[in-house]
């Protein structure tokens, strides 16, 4: 395999450097966009360039400038830099600490909010109670908004973080005050507070616990590879010690230690696991072959050619991560209207309390109106929109079998109008089966029984697909394997042949017309006969699955062009294409051009999903708009997906689509009734029409519609039910699952 390609996409000016940093505590993508313009301001620096999805910066720089500097700035803007060796570690950390905070905040929170709104389970003082459990919720399970209320505020800058902080703050601060100060006819609303507390950091909880899923595409790339190789002496060295030009043996079932030329041996290597492609590749002295693909059944020796960052491995693993780490920022819908919301409603507020105090009124009376604007405004459903809306939403796709990675993978949905299928173990069953035996003379299953029984001797998958079509095998004598061209040998005091074409003395007309024709649809053709003239062939091909057509026709009911993308032949490709009823072939591309065809259907103005199976297409389901990865696939496909279906129908990847749009459908409309309450609300809390009382409420009210909103996501219906029609699409509730 040729990484031409990939060297290009990857090549850098000889003056930069890159360096890769870690960040923890960015909270939104305000954060990532304040530390990218930090560090695109300094001397030195060529591109900056950090990706709040994945947490990661990527700073392309000089010679004056290195990673002291980098690190001193991010962290003068109140972040941290994470230990590369640990990155993942620390993710962990905080996902344990945000859910540790919200264990406490729910539990206590559950007898305030009683006390608080049932009032036969009130008692004398129930308010000191009250008081106590609140102010750990407050102070402590919501450290971590106060916390980054002050950074940004530091910096000029409000965000979710400075609502949430001023809300709780104020709710607790004035719920104090009148408990304290026995202020006559004031009310204490810590619950408000503590509910608030407790509802963000389970969405924060979720989004940490999604985000930390990116590295693992990269994981899983790097365990392919061997760890060790065996020299030519016998010697046993590690990976990173082996160098180029070492010889080393692959013994039948090892993996390839690394790239390199074949100097001695013959065998069958299985490069599905590179290639995608299910039929392993002949190879002798001369032949190159791939590090961490599979040699089947000859014994090898590998000249290493290439080592270290220089393999087709390596470089699919960087294709993976600059793909990861280059996509656009993604940033909540709330963080984009919170930008301008939350300055306004914290000047709502102050303009109330002075308003209300020029005015002539009381002190009480100013800070209870004042505090009403803060509560009504409070982002109580607003924190619920998005994770309620993803929550249910995963959980109805879990019941289709659709795994969807986080928030940010549904906004990445709603403009695809491309999808890019590939062919083997999508579209196909992805393995090799016999499918046909055609003999013109007749005795096609005498013929059949010999074969079989002589393939029964090999180790080679094509022979297993021939040998595992036949139960009982015949007594063979004489076996003779000719590595690239066949098998020989006795079966039941019959002499048999079985291979290409070039095994045979003579190959008859009809027999080799009839192999054209096989041959045309893409399938694999083996000769047979008994003696030196061949006499029929086996017919060995990848099966398209049953479901694919449909499959195709659901993404043409939801207006998207299908493209087959496939490193196979394009004689193969074009017929199944066809067969489908795909809008474009692609075929004969590696796993680095995958990728690249999917960046210039970007740079045509598509938005592109990916749908692959193998680590042939992690690059491209990484490089994506939405990467979607058939879960009987590899595990590398599934890590450098956003969304994953845990079956082989291809129809739940149209149900992946449609749900997915459908959830973000749901959220838009949690966000926009959640920001509609409160435009609503808060003059009428700022004239003092509404007390903190009712504000509570109706926060509460709020609350519940966005709760229940998202609950019609458990009517979405797929395109896989029994009595599914091609016209219907799973917007429609007549669907069935």
């Amino acid at each position: 395999m040729s990484t031409e390609t990939v060297d290009q996409q990857l090549e850098e000016p000889s003056h930069t450097a890159r360096a890769d940093l870690a960040i923890e505590g960015m909270t939104c993508a305000a954060c990532a966009s304040r530390i990218q313009r930090a560090l695109g301001k300094l001397n030195g620096v060529d591109e900056a360039q950090v990706n709040f999805a994945t947490g990661r910066a990527t700073v392309l720089h000089g010679s004056g400038v290195g990673d002291t500097e980098f690190r001193s700035t991010i962290e003068g803007l109140g972040y941290g830099v994470v230990d590369t060796d640990s990155p993942d570690d620390s993710e962990e950390q905080r996902a344990a600490d945000l859910l540790r905070r919200f264990v406490v905040a729910a539990v206590l929170a559950v007898p305030v909010v009683l006390l608080s709104m049932v009032p036969p389970l009130q008692f004398r003082g129930w308010e000191w109670l009250v008081a106590v459990l609140a102010t750990p919720v407050v102070f402590w399970s919501g450290w971590t908004f106060h916390r980054a209320a002050w950074m940004n505020l530091r910096h000029g800058a409000t965000t979710m973080d400075t609502l949430v902080s001023m809300g709780t703050l104020s709710a607790w601060l004035w719920s104090t005050v009148v408990l304290v100060g026995d202020i006559e006819g004031g009310h204490v609303y810590y619950e408000t507070g503590m509910v608030i507390v407790a509802l963000i950091l389970l969405g924060k909880w979720f989004e940490v616990r999604a985000k930390r899923r990116s590295g693992d595409a990269i994981r899983a790339l790097a365990d392919l590879g061997a760890r060790t190789a065996r020299l030519e002496d016998g010697t046993e060295v590690a990976l990173d010690d082996l160098m180029v030009g070492m010889r080393f043996v692959v013994r039948p079932g090892e993996k390839i230690a690394t790239d390199g030329l074949v100097v001695d041996g013959q065998s069958a290597v299985d490069a599905s696991m590179v290639t995608g492609e299910p039929v392993p590749v002949d190879v002798t002295i001369g032949d190159e072959v791939i590090g961490a693909t599979i040699n089947t059944n000859g014994s090898l020796i590998v000249e290493a050619t290439r080592v270290g960052a220089g393999t087709v491995l390596a470089q699919i693993i960087r294709l993976v991560d600059e793909a990861q780490g280059s996509r656009a920022e993604v940033q909540r819908l709330a963080d984009r209207v919170s930008a301008v919301f939350v300055p306004f409603a914290i000047a709502t507020a102050v303009v109330t309390l002075g308003v209300w105090f020029l005015t002539g009124n009381s002190a009480d009376a100013a800070f209870t109106a004042a505090v009403a604007v803060l509560i009504i405004a409070c982002p109580c459903a607003l924190g619920l929109a998005t994770p309620m809306g993803i929550m249910v939403g995963t959980g109805r796709g879990a019941q289709l079998g659709v795994i969807i990675k986080g928030g940010e993978v549904l906004e990445d949905t709603r403009a695809v109008d491309v999808v890019v299928v590939d062919k083997t173990g999508t579209l196909t069953e992805g393995r090799m089966d016999l499918t046909e035996v055609q003999a013109p003379d007749g005795e096609s299953e005498e013929i059949l029984r010999l074969a079989a029984s002589l393939e029964a001797r090999s180790e080679h998958p094509i022979a297993q697909a021939v040998s595992s079509a036949v139960e009982e095998h015949g007594n063979v004598v004489g076996f003779s394997n000719t590595p690239g061209v066949g098998v020989t040998g006795t079966v039941d005091g019959t002499e048999v042949r079985v291979g290409r074409r070039r095994l045979f003395d003579t190959v008859p007309t009809r027999v080799e017309d009839l192999a054209i024709t096989a041959e045309a649809t893409g399938a694999t053709v083996v000769f047979a006969g008994r003696g030196p003239q061949a006499e029929a062939i086996l017919v060995v091909s990848d099966r398209l699955k049953d479901t694919s057509v449909a499959a195709v026709a659901a993404f043409h009911d939801q207006g998207l062009s299908v493209t087959l993308l496939t490193g196979d032949n394009l004689r193969t490709a074009e017929f199944v294409g066809a067969a489908v009823g795909a809008d474009h072939v692609i075929a004969e591309v590696m796993p680095d051009d995958k990728a690249a065809e999917v960046r210039r259907l970007q740079a045509e103005g598509h938005r592109v999903a990916m749908v692959g199976d193998g680590i042939n297409d992690a690059p491209a389901l990484a490089q994506a708009d939405l990467g979607i990865a058939v879960g009987t696939g590899t595990d590398v496909a599934m890590e450098a997906s956003d969304l994953t279906i845990v079956t082989g129908d291809l129809r739940a990847v149209a149900d992946a689509i449609a749900l997915s749009r459908r959830t973000l459908g749901t959220i838009k409309g949690n966000l926009f009734w959640a920001f509609a309450y409160n435009a609503a609300a808060i003059p009428l809390a700022a004239s003092g029409i509404l007390n903190p009382m009712i504000a509570a409420g109706a926060m509460g009210v709020s609350s519940l519609f966005v709760v229940t909103n998202s609950l019609r996501l458990m009517r979405f219906a797929g395109y896989r039910g029994p009595a599914q029609s091609r016209s219907t699409t799973p917007t429609q509730e007549t669907v069935t699952t």
